[in-house]
């Protein structure tokens, strides 16, 4: 792989690509509101240099939050994904970094009980993964599982932030989040490469504001 393809614009293009970004009417399911537009990033599992180049610049993402002066990013030895679509990620990232990946089944699956499977210690910080985040609701649970076996978790990473207040939800909980793409840069992107209409961006920016002076006054 050609170290240029390590650049966050090139995998918000690969998402594209491969159908990942819809635009119409959807209804977001974490937050039940109506959405011009539809993010899937768990397609990404169809094309392994897309997810491989996902999992690194997560990897360097964090590497760089982690050497500042005052790091962003606090040391962990356990990588946790949110079903589904954070585990897939989570996967990935775990082969990529050799970190040890656990799996938070915050709900019963089949015989399944809620619980975390793999091996871990009790005080391990963990390093929560998702591929999407829209309100945090499905990361909050996740974290709530995990320090109640006796975790410890104070970093998130997701590939996409929808922007739809997340960041700030997750921080009054203690729990500080770093995002790869944020929506507005995606559809900035596809805009100027003239993949959507300037109506279709007008649509899309005017939603994301909505949701920013609705969260803002919350």
């Amino acid at each position: 792989m050609k170290e240029q393809s390590l650049d966050n614009l090139w995998l918000a293009q690969m998402l594209f690509d491969l159908g990942a970004v819809q635009f119409g009417n959807f209804t977001v399911s974490e937050s039940a509101v109506s959405s011009p537009v539809f993010v899937n990033p768990k397609v990404l599992i169809s094309n392994p240099t897309a997810l491989r180049v996902a999992s690194k610049l997560m990897q360097q993402e964090i590497s760089l939050a982690q050497s500042l002066r005052r790091p962003r990013v606090h040391p962990f030895g356990i990588v946790a994904g949110v079903p589904v679509g954070g585990l897939l990620l989570a996967s990935a990232y775990s082969l990529e970094t050799n970190i040890p990946l656990i799996y938070a089944r915050s709900r019963p699956e089949g015989t399944g009980k809620r619980g975390i499977e793999g091996r871990f210690t009790p005080g391990d910080t963990t390093l929560i993964i998702d591929d999407l985040i829209t309100r945090g609701s499905s990361i909050l649970e996740t974290a709530s599982l995990l320090e109640e076996n006796g975790l410890k978790v104070r970093d998130v990473i997701v590939l996409i932030d929808r922007e739809h207040g997340a960041a700030e939800r997750l921080r009054r909980h203690g729990f500080n989040l770093i995002s790869i793409l944020k929506l507005d840069i995606m559809l900035n992107h596809y805009m100027s490469r003239g993949l959507i209409s300037e109506e279709t961006y007008r649509t899309c920016a005017e939603y994301l504001r909505s949701k920013q002076i609705e969260n803002n006054s919350q």
